[in-house]
């Protein structure tokens, strides 16, 4: 099977100030905690896997990074808007297990425990306060980190980013999911394009 996703994301997690994990560092957040408790949810505006178009879907990929991320034993789980079909949701998990190859399926090497997919009411705002929203489980806001000349700042070409260059930030709110509960504090967002073959070599974190 082959698969393309394309679209934007918002991303936050417990490390404090600026997360480590791009840089395979271990992460650290604001009580000096070794752990990265995350969460990103993503807005797919064109997709497909094989026959199964995947437009329109959002989904939220929760994580535990317990140390840098190329230790592995991570815990993550998935969430996939109510709006999407069983067949989006099913093409989902497995694009994102790993389980058809690209990015994902270079990352699936370092998953401990997989916690499964569940299904919420997923959202992406990424107006001018961009936020991240799933019923019941996490509600975030993310501001941006602005540079001397009073524009977002930007980070390129890191080891480990859901995308080739990425705004940074902080967030706010709360998030409670697969038992990965934790109090934001870095952000991050971007727009995003993964392919089974031949994309772009995005390689994961949260």
């Amino acid at each position: 099977m082959s698969y393309t996703i394309s679209g934007n994301y918002v991303a936050s997690c417990s490390c404090a100030v600026v997360c480590g994990c791009p840089v395979d560092a271990p992460p650290r957040d604001a009580r000096g905690g070794g752990e990265c408790r995350g969460v990103a949810v993503f807005h797919v505006d064109e997709g497909r896997m094989d026959d199964v178009d995947l437009s329109g879907t959002d989904f939220a990929f929760y994580n535990l990074f317990p140390a840098n991320l190329t230790s592995g034993g991570w815990t993550v789980g998935l969430i996939v808007d109510t709006a999407a079909s069983d067949e989006q949701a099913q093409a989902l998990e497995r694009i994102l297990s790993g389980q058809e190859g690209g990015p994902f399926g270079e990352l699936a090497q370092f998953i401990g425990t997989y916690r499964g997919m569940e299904r919420a009411t997923v959202r992406l705002d990424d107006g001018d306060k961009p936020s991240l929203s799933v019923d019941g489980r996490s509600e975030v806001q993310f501001e941006p980190a602005l540079g001397m000349d009073g524009s977002p700042t930007v980070v390129s070409n890191a080891m480990f980013a859901f995308a080739p260059q990425y705004t940074i930030g902080r967030t706010t709110g709360r998030s409670e999911a697969f038992g990965l509960t934790f109090e934001p504090a870095y952000g991050e967002a971007a727009q995003f394009a993964y392919a089974s073959e031949g994309g772009e070599p995005v390689r994961g974190r949260a």
